[in-house]
């Protein structure tokens, strides 16, 4: 027989376990184009003016300001047209008294015109144009550098990349930008009764879940999952199964982690290097392990969740999401924990001693809780969110207002 759980910790002793694991983040220089939802790496500075050049930003008649100051509807000012100019044009006439041109949006301003008179304020006849309002210099133009100029801050480090942020760095005329890499982590289900999706289902067999929704949620977590597979439940095939992925930065598995016979990935993991974590007053999700493998002049952090794919899922949810959204740099962008208010639908009995994460539907701002059966699949899929009952807390009464934590956000 293996050994019990070698230090059943708190749910709060957990989290300080877990935000106490230092790991150093890493760099990558990627094309814009594919850095939408990463987190910049590097402050940015304005490479050039923006906009680089005067520009108008109306559709009309650049015109020098005092040749109109007299027009109005009743009694127009005529100018004479001396040049057509369209964005990407470079003007080749200088507006002088008497005279405008023709510019479109975003066209660089002519050299002479210091105003754009917009074009539903003209009439054209031939080259003649009708100048029917006043303006005054500076008017439906932007100079250069009004936007930004050169060398200033543009945007710091540490900036989550959405579409705009894309697009403000795109008018740099950036190519490569450097980023925060994507924390990379090996997947590992155990269990002798585990078989692929393509293999037969037989009796005692069950197909594997953890795999595939622990390979979505790291995603969701910003992070890379490079191995997801399924190891039998022995201690050569765990430790062999470790080895080949200490090239992540992070492994997580499941399965393996009950004391008992089962104990095996305890056994590996003390073997191979430090076992942090074996044991959590929590249920579900008891048989809890976090372990530090020595890498060179590193060390990867593994952390073992229950087979139990509500229990999984759950200690994943609460504990390790935080973590490595923490680590992948989009913790602040994909907010903590999302919330609701909610009415208990009936008295819960909680045990004494242990903290609970309690799975509930919600319907019409009532949470009715979910079976805390760790291995009824149905659960993950009705349930919207769960909610946390402390050790301390033995009944939450019916109506009694609890928060529930949504499931779905993770």
């Amino acid at each position: 027989m293996g050994k019990e759980f070698l230090n059943v910790m708190d749910f709060d002793d957990l989290k300080k376990i877990i935000g106490s694991l230092n790991m150093q983040r890493k760099i990558e220089t990627v094309n814009l184009v594919d850095a939408h939802n990463r987190v910049l790496a590097e402050n940015i500075y304005a490479a050039i003016d923006l906009p680089p050049f005067d520009r108008a930003s109306m559709d009309g008649y650049a015109v020098r300001a005092q040749d109109t100051y007299d027009a109005s509807e009743d009694d127009p000012v005529i100018l004479i047209l001396i040049e057509k100019i369209r964005a990407g044009d470079i003007p080749s006439q200088k507006v002088e008294m008497g005279t405008c041109s023709e510019i479109g949006t975003g066209a660089p301003m002519p050299d002479g015109a210091d105003a754009v008179v917009m074009v539903e304020c003209t009439d054209i006849k031939g080259d003649k144009v009708k100048i029917l309002e006043a303006v005054t210099p500076g008017t439906n133009w932007s100079s250069r550098g009004s936007d930004i100029k050169k060398g200033k801050f543009l945007m710091p480090k540490g900036t989550f990349l959405t579409v705009d942020k894309i697009g403000a760095l795109s008018a740099m005329g950036l190519i490569e930008i450097q980023v925060l890499a994507k924390p990379t982590i090996a997947i590992i289900s155990t269990g002798n009764e585990l078989i692929k999706p393509e293999e037969k289902l037989q009796h005692g067999k069950l197909y594997d879940i953890n795999s595939v929704s622990l390979t979505n949620a790291v995603k969701a977590c910003g992070c890379l999952p490079i191995t997801s597979t399924i190891v039998k439940d022995d201690y050569n095939s765990i430790k062999n199964k470790i080895d080949e992925c200490k090239h992540a930065d992070i492994i997580i598995t499941s399965g393996g982690t009950s004391a008992g016979a089962g104990d095996v990935l305890r056994r590996v993991v003390e073997d191979m290097g430090k076992v942090l974590v074996h044991g959590v007053s929590l249920k579900p999700g008891k048989p809890t392990l976090i372990g530090r493998l020595p890498q060179d002049d590193s060390a990867i952090i593994l952390f073992g969740l229950p087979g139990y794919p509500v229990s999984a899922l759950m200690i994943f949810h609460g504990f390790l999401a935080p973590f490595l959204k923490g680590l992948a740099g989009i913790k602040k962008f994909m907010g903590e924990k999302e919330t609701v208010t909610c009415k208990l639908s009936r008295k819960y009995h909680s045990t004494l001693g242990k903290s609970h994460f309690v799975l509930v539907k919600i319907k019409e701002n009532i949470a009715y809780p979910i079976s805390n059966d760790s291995g009824a699949i149905t659960a993950l899929a009705e349930a919207d969110g769960y909610f946390e009952v402390p050790k301390l807390v033995e009944i939450i009464e019916k109506g009694d207002e609890i928060k529930v934590i949504f499931l779905s956000r993770l």
